[in-house]
């Protein structure tokens, strides 16, 4: 695949400031808050204190403060709910208007940039910082730069894109995208492939909806997965019952043409059959980093 490099605007940054801002964070995410440097990022998750999904968002550290990647138009709600539990911290949380979005991908992508091919290997790029996506190194690269630093990517050999490829490419992946894939306040961590993607510490202290989501996964609760679908027919749109048979077997997720994403209940893989849905047809596929 060529390289490309796509502008995501519906991503903003948060910066979390102040001597305390790592025991803070540790405290209330999925992912061990320590393991981000100016050289590694993480991808962690808010939930509630019953383990449902928030919030989820990458963290990297730049000039001294912990920064955290998440969707734009959820931005204030992010900060408003850290900020309940700032108490006597010493922490500051801001908006971080100077540096922009990118996502870069395809062959090759992560060395054009410099970075080691693993997941959350970071480093300055261009004024900013950049990183293999921490979910899956196959994402390809993330990065914050400054006004005008897509140029450094072009000097690179990356051709823009366009949104839609990018989330094809995710699609393909089976890699969910925040709110447009988990339903806020409903939806399971492991669901929705956050172990295997590096979302969650099995080894760090308690943090909100720990018990929860630890129990969910050493009792083997899980009962649906978040997968993707190849699409014979118009994709259906979000929150669509899929069946098979006349019975429900999943919901589905976001979408670009043939490709997709649907919560689709794991007895319903043991038939080749495919999934229906406001006259489509549905064909569930596990991803190769998945564990089923």
């Amino acid at each position: 695949m060529e390289r490309r490099f796509v502008a995501l605007p519906d991503r903003a940054l948060l910066a979390v400031a102040g001597e305390d801002r790592t025991p803070f964070l540790q405290g209330l995410v999925s992912n061990d808050v320590t393991r981000a440097t100016p050289t590694r990022a993480i991808h962690a998750a808010l939930l509630t204190a019953q383990g449902k999904y928030l919030h989820d968002f990458f963290v990297a550290e730049r000039d001294g403060a912990l920064h955290l990647e998440a969707e734009a138009a959820r931005l204030a709600d992010l900060k408003r709910r850290l900020s309940l539990y700032k108490l006597r911290s010493k922490v500051t949380l801001a908006e971080t208007p100077g540096l922009a979005v990118f996502a870069a991908f395809g062959d090759g992508a992560a060395a054009a940039l410099g970075l080691a091919p693993e997941p959350g290997a970071a480093m300055p790029v261009a004024g900013g910082i950049g990183f293999v996506d921490p979910r899956l190194a196959a994402l390809g690269a993330r990065l914050w730069l400054p006004p005008g630093g897509e140029a450094a990517l072009r000097e690179r050999g990356f051709g823009e894109a366009a949104t839609e490829e990018y989330d094809r490419h995710r699609l393909a992946l089976g890699v969910p995208d925040g709110s447009r894939d988990l339903e806020i306040e409903k939806a399971i961590l492991l669901e929705s492939g956050f172990d295997e993607l590096h979302g969650v510490d099995w080894q760090k202290g308690c943090y909100i909806g720990q018990e929860l989501t630890a129990r969910t996964k050493y009792r083997g609760l899980v009962k649906k997965r978040l997968l993707p679908v190849r699409i014979d027919g118009d994709a259906p749109p979000p929150g669509t019952v899929l069946t098979r048979g006349g019975k429900e077997a999943g919901e589905m997720r976001s979408a670009r043409g043939d490709r997709g994403l649907a919560l689709v209940r794991l007895d319903a893989l043991t038939s080749e059959e495919p999934l229906e849905a406001a006259g489509a047809r549905l064909y569930p596929e596990k991803p190769g980093w998945a564990r089923l």
